[in-house]
């Protein structure tokens, strides 16, 4: 049984995983480790300046020696600065989201970035692959954060029926079950958040990673939909207040609301007037572990799982 996929060559990888890229909340010590363990680290840039960005890169390349990658949010106010720095320093894949990446594949791929779009629909996938993504991650609305309309589960093998380039499932991931689920389904990898906010050397604040730890099965809600843009996060009194505008429908005031709460949540702590965006997998994330223990333990899972398949999926 091998979990060897075009996904694994193309990136330069062991094992099929890569590391979501969430911001405040994916530095450059979280990346290293799962790089080191085999999988594929990446940093969330959000909207971090160039000049912490560039720090977390060179923090990252002294932890690891093997690939790893940076989320770009194309709507951050200086992303041509970040386009240009991610160029400059030379990280070997990027993931992108929150706009389109044509603007920037050209200068990418000529000094050889892999570049992979985060996707929440056939339409999108078929416009990324047409300007020249090398692959794609299908995100489902069970992961934290900003989501899209479709779970995992169905958009997976439609952007597989869809697309030629390697597909990444994402959301709702955090075992080895899951990464079988979505071989089956046709990807090619898996894209894991939530999971690793619950590793050793994720750096958020120790009060997030016990809001995720007790976390049951119905404890994430849906926030500002009237804005657009729906978050996934842990239900808390922020996101009752959120919602409350949701259901008034001022998409202004959640807006302002919102603005620094990410920040709040995962750095200071606060767990009650913060965002802590967490997918539904919060549920079944009940340890603290370091990376390297989650991914062997992913990769064992799903072997074992894989071969009870009949056909032995993913052989």
């Amino acid at each position: 049984m091998s979990l060897k996929t075009r996904l694994t060559t193309l990136l330069g990888i062991e094992h099929p995983i890569i590391q979501g890229g969430m911001a405040w909340t994916a530095t450059a010590e979280l990346a290293g480790a799962v790089s080191n363990a085999g999988g594929l680290g990446i940093i969330g840039a959000g909207h971090m300046p160039t000049d912490l960005l560039r720090e977390q890169i060179r923090n990252t390349k002294a932890i690891t020696d093997k690939p790893f990658g940076v989320n770009l949010m194309l709507l951050t106010p200086h992303i041509d600065e970040l386009v240009q720095m991610v160029l400059d320093e030379y990280v070997p894949m990027v993931t992108t989201g929150a706009g389109n990446p044509g603007k920037y594949m050209t200068a990418l791929k000529d000094v050889g970035v892999k570049v992979v779009p985060i996707v929440p629909s056939v339409a999108l996938a078929k416009r990324m692959e047409s300007i020249g993504a090398d692959a794609l991650i299908g995100e489902g609305m069970e992961a934290g954060g900003h989501i899209g309309d479709l779970t995992t589960m169905v958009l997976t093998p439609q952007l597989v029926d869809a697309v030629d380039v390697p597909v990444v499932a994402a959301g709702g991931i955090a075992d080895g079950r899951g990464i079988a689920a979505a071989f089956a389904l046709g990807a090619e990898g898996v894209q894991v958040g939530t999971r690793f906010m619950c590793a050793e050397e994720c750096t958020i604040h120790p009060a997030v990673k016990e809001e995720i730890l007790k976390a049951k099965d119905r404890d994430t809600v849906v926030t500002g939909r009237s804005t657009g843009h729906p978050v996934r996060v842990i239900k808390n009194k922020l996101a009752r207040q959120i919602m409350e505008l949701d259901r008034d429908n001022k998409p202004e005031e959640i807006e302002a609301l919102g603005t620094g709460k990410l920040a709040l949540a995962m750095r200071q702590g606060d767990v009650d007037m913060g965002s802590v965006m967490a997918g539904q997998a919060s549920a079944m994330v009940d340890t603290i572990e370091p990376a390297a223990a989650i991914i062997a333990a992913m990769v064992a899972e799903a072997e074992s799982v894989m071969k009870s398949m009949p056909g032995h999926v993913g052989s």
